[in-house]
């Protein structure tokens, strides 16, 4: 999830591009909505770490309660300190910086879902 409407369009059709399939939310809530509808498994939540409503991480946290299986990979354009201050990360949590390339959000989204299966 990326709550500026224009990156977010991008980034969906960049992902889906490269062939994955994409389930689509507006902000945290939605896709609370959207994973709880969807039957199939979901690999991988690519959303921003900080959004209005409701973070990043407390997403993840909230979609891992029933689906432990799902990688997270987060996204901020915010520097370690300010990220540290807002919603600090466990060591080890996939962040991708913005700005960024399609080149390495195609990088991050494949590292994040090889690390799901190894």
């Amino acid at each position: 999830m990326e709550d500026e409407p224009e990156v977010r369009d991008v980034i969906t059709e960049a992902v889906q591009s490269d062939g994955y399939a994409v389930l689509f939310a507006l902000n945290g809530s939605e896709a609370l909505a959207v994973s709880s509808r969807h039957r199939g498994p979901i690999h991988l939540l690519l959303t921003d770490l900080v959004m209005p409503g409701m973070s990043g991480r407390d997403l993840a946290a909230l979609l891992r309660v029933t689906r432990p299986d799902m990688v997270v990979l987060f996204m901020s354009g915010y520097n370690d300190s300010e990220i540290q201050r807002r919603d600090a990360l466990d060591p080890g949590v996939a962040l991708l910086r913005k700005p960024f390339t399609l080149d390495e959000l195609a990088r991050a989204v494949r590292e994040a879902l090889d690390r799901r299966t190894a």
